[in-house]
């Protein structure tokens, strides 16, 4: 069975690594671990086809450890139980070198069968995991490892491993590769920071490009049509869903519309409808509120024009809610005083209604004031009357502050303006 493109290509040297300077450069602190030779701990997180597997395994042949390589994805108990049984062989008397790959898989009792060894140092992890290690990873086994998070490798450093992939596939395939202008360029930005998948798709274009006298002749329409889609980096259960949404409400809060259009972009490409929707919603009342209130109800209709035509046309409805917002005035303060409120209720702080709004007409005998003595303010002039609503414990919380907006500094000014006459 051939072997893939990217595992032939594979780095063999930390300086061969592309990207992660900021963890293996010169000076760098996961460099300094690397180079000591003293292993500790550790956890890779990142997405996928970013180094984190190359750099284990670099680790890997620079110490004397027994190495063990497990993947989350398919390693069982006996698995687990067959390596902590070698603790006490010839064979890891130095300690195991375990290396465990898409650690979130293994479930909480897995994760805790390695506790012990881990905690005496006949095993030494390396787990890598392409989700938040502090949500997915558990967390005693967290406490006891340094994570770094490796991040997206830029395309300008991707292209080297790009020229260096169809140089190989050339001396594989004995022959020349020709690039059109900028192919190279092209598939490192097209895919996305996964230098993996750039490596796969020189595959591709290397077996599909066009024979000629010369050699392989890769054209720019080949490349564009073989580059994986790799920066649609998009798991609708993992973190890049959440921070894509996280993104799209951030830009708009902020008032980029042309970020937001970006975000929004990537969510409707990756065909997430729902959640765009549901979150464009949220926004318009938690992020726009009464600096705009239209805004909740134009929103809603954008929504479900969107989804009634369904992609590829509910981008046009989406993209107006998405400008409306982000260049919509801004107000949290009814957000922010609903939070003040539930906050309340639940550190126990509610107290019984006030007589005067409880929905009965009669007093029981330990009453101190009979009657319930309800003032309806309809029949006052600005249909305001003074008396209390809060239960006692809470009559002077005040959870709302009117924002410094158009709309909400009108409505200050009405409330003071009856304030002030009811006072005559």
């Amino acid at each position: 069975m051939a072997t893939p493109l990217a595992d032939r290509i594979r780095p063999k040297n930390l300086d061969e690594i592309v990207g992660q300077t900021h963890l293996i450069g010169e000076g760098k602190p996961l460099r300094r671990i690397i180079e000591s030779k003293k292993v500790p701990n550790m956890i890779f997180y990142g997405s996928s086809g970013i180094g984190k597997t190359t750099v284990a395994r670099i680790i890997a042949e620079q110490t004397d450890l027994k190495l063990h390589k497990l993947n989350g994805t398919s390693a069982s108990v006996a698995d687990i139980k067959e390596i902590i049984a070698d603790c006490d062989t010839i064979d890891g008397c130095n300690g195991i070198l375990l290396y465990l790959d898409e650690i979130q898989y293994l479930n909480k009792k897995q994760q805790q069968s390695l506790l012990e060894y881990i905690e005496n140092g006949q095993i030494t992890l390396i787990a890598s995991t392409t989700e938040n290690p502090y949500f997915y990873v558990y967390n005693a086994i967290v406490s006891r490892c340094t994570v770094f998070e490796f991040k997206p490798v830029k395309a300008e450093e991707v292209v080297p491993a790009v020229e260096r992939a169809f140089k190989l596939a050339g001396e594989d395939m004995n022959t020349e590769i020709i690039l059109d202008d900028g192919v190279a360029e092209y598939i490192a930005r097209g895919c996305g920071g996964d230098v993996r998948k750039s490596v796969n798709t020189v595959e591709f274009c290397a077996l599909s490009g066009d024979i000629t006298p010369k050699g392989v002749y890769v054209s720019m329409s080949l490349a564009k049509e073989l580059t994986q889609r790799s920066n649609m980096r998009y798991d609708r259960d993992g973190d890049n869903h959440y921070d894509l949404l996280s993104a799209l409400q951030k830009s708009i809060r902020g008032s980029d519309e042309n970020a937001a259009l970006h975000y929004a972009a990537r969510l409707l490409e990756a065909g997430d409808l729902i959640s765009i929707c549901r979150r464009l919603l949220v926004i318009a009342a938690e992020d726009i509120g009464l600096a705009y209130p239209s805004a909740i109800p134009i929103v809603k209709a954008c929504v479900d024009s969107a989804v009634q035509l369904g992609l590829p046309e509910a981008r046009v409805p989406i993209a107006d809610a998405v400008v409306l917002l982000a260049t919509a005035p801004k107000s949290n303060s009814a957000y922010m005083a609903m939070n003040m409120a539930i906050e309340d209720i639940k550190s126990g702080i509610t107290g019984d209604f006030p007589r005067c709004l409880q929905n009965k007409h009669f007093d029981g005998a330990d009453a101190e004031v009979k009657g319930q003595h309800y003032l309806y303010p309809h029949d006052y002039p600005n249909h305001y009357v003074r008396q209390q609503y809060l239960p006692d414990e809470l009559k002077d919380r005040v959870y709302y502050e009117f924002g410094d907006n158009k709309l909400e500094q009108a409505a200050l000014m009405y409330r003071k303006k009856i304030l002030e006459e009811n006072k005559t």
